[in-house]
């Protein structure tokens, strides 16, 4: 089952969320923005994207590791930081890679959940610290 909605709305949410937080990653110098944990949890959710949606038949090619790339170089993060994103993308993926080796309805429900939660992510990220 294959709902575009939700995938329109996490791309079209992360973009937006994308050019109105930037400057805010680099508020003060070595201290973690206040989304932190919002953007380590959206890295891990782009990660399991990444692996289950072509699992499930989706031909997106790489478009969650290219939307998560797109965060990183919005984001700017220090270096510690930049690692800890991708250990979180790194962390989404391989922990769906562990429990998925075929597309089951369960596999299915949890891409729909991600791309659901992909996006309100994005949108709150934006809404409650883009407008600052």
């Amino acid at each position: 089952m294959n709902r575009p909605a939700p995938l329109l709305a996490l791309s079209s949410a992360l973009l937006l969320g994308l050019s109105l937080v930037p400057a805010l990653g680099q508020a003060s110098e070595g201290a973690p923005p206040p989304y932190e944990p919002e953007l380590t949890r959206l890295a891990e959710i782009l990660g399991a994207l990444h692996y289950i949606r072509p699992l499930c038949g989706a031909t997106e090619g790489t478009r969650w590791r290219d939307e998560m790339t797109a965060l990183i170089e919005a984001e700017q993060p220090s270096d510690t930081r930049r690692g800890q994103l991708v250990a979180a993308f790194n962390r989404g993926y391989d922990s769906y890679r562990q429990v998925y080796h075929s597309c089951t309805p369960s596999a299915e429900l949890a891409s729909q959940r991600y791309l659901e939660t992909g996006a309100k992510l994005s949108r709150d990220i934006a809404a409650r610290y883009g407008s600052n």
